[in-house]
């Protein structure tokens, strides 16, 4: 999840605009009269200058002081797959009908891969692409810690087998609320869901 805000755009060549700012990194995308996209070389030297965003070609973008900062941050600084997803170091977690070497080798190296059907999970990743498969969730959630989190990767777009309701229904059903979506891949997103409260 990226970040957004109404913004006054001021471009190089003195033109004034007003639209939609969008960091979906690695782009920053402008909506207004025309829409930009600016990637690559162009977020390079990307710097706050007071209220500023401004970009390296000397466009500008009035967010404000703290929230100008805080976009600089979030481009020069990009957070890693596993900061998104929320993975800290010493959790108890566990892959469940996931086949990804290099998420698990990844996951490995910050917390305690477990296998099996290892219980009082921090996070469990379980992938599900068909309506059987999201079946297994009230199985899964047993799993999980009180405060535990299940994540449910399913492929994206135009390849998804099952949509983002249907994931939202199997797991409401069994007593889990969303609480956030995770870009997790190219070709995969990610729901979380805990329990309700």
């Amino acid at each position: 999840m990226g970040k957004e805000a109404e913004v006054e755009a001021r471009w190089p060549d003195g033109g004034v605009d007003r639209g939609q700012l969008q960091l979906e990194l690695p782009r920053l995308i402008f909506r207004g009269a025309q829409r930009r996209v600016f990637d690559g070389d162009g977020l390079a030297g990307v710097r706050a200058e007071g209220a500023d965003l401004v970009l390296a070609d000397g466009a500008r973008f009035a967010l404000g002081q703290k929230a100008a900062a805080s976009w600089v941050d979030a481009i020069l600084n990009p957070k890693g797959r596993l900061d998104k997803l929320g993975v800290k170091a010493g959790q108890r977690v566990a892959i469940a009908n996931l086949d990804d070497p290099d998420f698990a080798a990844e996951l490995a190296g910050r917390a305690a891969l477990l296998d099996g059907d290892a219980g009082d999970l921090d996070i469990l990743f379980l992938g599900a692409d068909s309506a059987a498969e999201l079946a297994r969730i009230g199985d899964v959630t047993a799993r999980l810690a009180e405060r535990g989190a299940l994540w449910v990767v399913s492929l994206k777009g135009k390849a998804a087998r099952v949509k983002d309701t249907e994931v939202m229904a199997a797991a409401k059903a069994v007593g889990l609320v969303d609480n956030k979506v995770c870009a997790f891949s190219e070709s995969r997103t990610a729901l979380r869901f805990i329990r309700r409260r």
